[in-house]
């Protein structure tokens, strides 16, 4: 198998135009994605510019591969050069406030009768109004990734051990909640509109869309109340560290190594490569309820077990074990890690790799 073909992403959004309207890093994110796929991207922005252009790389890193113009939103001239542009365009994304397009002349039904198969998607931090039942129109409020993620309840799930805030340095509304869920939507929206002849304006609400994707709290938190008889602490739940086979454990050298041994199998395989045969049988599967003296007593001794060497001696242990137990890695130990030794057949921005 050849890198060419592991690489072999490219050709195919080739017969896709996108009008790329929006700005710093939720639009561009998706928009170099469709790029990377094949996608032709016209990038219009204002005069003065993308703002992510003060930072150099992140804008470069965000939009190469496309073709960027800069217009002026305002007059007349520019408003009808983007119209040319969406003529023939099967897609126009952008990331302004809801009412925004309407106000400078894009309204969906004008654009519409220009190019009835023309499939907009506009992403936004709250979503639009709510019709005559809205109390408070959080479509006009601004908002970055860390709003959306606080108002959708994701970050309230990022807590640290000891029940503290813990302040994210990845952007989850903007990208899961926005680029991604963005193209999966306007794709769908480009099929059917070829079927149809019919295309359509989405919103893809960032703060809406992220909520969705609190699956697992949602569930494992009930899980843990019918253990425990209480409702669990973000830090406390199924998956948020309450289990001895699924949490996150310190070693000497204030480092962590990441534990997942949430399968009875492998937490036993854990327990044999630990030297701790006695606690193979504390674990959930068995009956052994996070409250139980039982489990409480094994976080303590798995706890001081990887306390008593440096990360480094642990990564050497679990080399060659396949028990779902990996160090916590920095981004530049990362990039160093013979696992991204072959990364350029991936395409950096997605992780796709074709093979087959």
């Amino acid at each position: 198998m050849t890198n060419t073909l592991l690489t072999q992403m490219a050709d195919c959004l080739t017969d896709i135009k996108v009008v790329d309207l929006t700005r710093n890093l939720p639009g561009p994110f998706a928009t170099r994605l469709l790029a990377d796929l094949g996608a032709e991207i016209i990038k219009i922005e204002p005069l003065q510019g993308d703002p992510a252009r003060a930072f150099g790389d992140i804008f470069s890193s965000l939009n190469h591969g496309k073709q960027c113009i800069k217009i002026d939103f305002r007059s007349r001239e520019g408003l009808e050069l983007i119209k040319q542009h969406l003529k023939d365009a099967d897609v126009m994304l952008d990331s302004f406030r809801p009412g925004v397009l309407d106000a400078i002349g894009l309204r969906s039904d004008v654009l519409q009768a220009l190019n009835p198969k023309l499939v907009m998607v506009s992403i936004t931090g709250y979503g639009f109004a709510d019709g005559e039942h809205i109390t408070h129109d959080w479509s006009q409020k601004a908002g970055h990734d860390i709003n959306f993620m606080a108002m959708s309840g994701v970050l309230d799930q990022l807590k640290t051990a000891e029940g503290g805030q813990s302040m994210p340095n990845v952007q989850f509304a903007d990208l899961a909640g926005g680029s991604d869920t963005a193209i999966i939507a306007l794709l769908a929206a480009v099929l059917s509109a070829r079927a149809t002849g019919k295309g359509r304006h989405i919103n893809v609400s960032m703060t809406h869309s992220l909520y969705h994707h609190l699956v697992m709290p949602k569930a494992t938190g009930k899980l843990i109340e019918q253990m425990t008889g209480e409702t669990p602490k973000p830090q406390h739940d199924f998956l948020g560290g309450v289990l001895p086979c699924y949490r996150l454990y310190k070693t000497s050298d204030n480092r962590y190594m990441a534990v997942g041994s949430l399968e009875l199998k492998f937490w036993q395989e854990l327990c044999d490569v630990l030297e701790l045969p006695k606690l193979k049988e504390v674990h959930w599967q068995l009956g052994v309820l996070p409250s139980m003296p039982a489990s409480i007593e094994a976080i303590k001794t798995v706890t001081a077990t990887f306390a008593s060497q440096p990360l480094a001696h642990w990564q050497q242990v679990f080399n060659d074990t396949d028990v779902c137990v990996t160090p916590v890695l920095t981004l530049a130990e990362a990039e160093a890690h013979p696992l991204f030794a072959h990364q350029d057949e991936y395409k950096a921005t997605a992780g796709w790799q074709v093979v087959g």
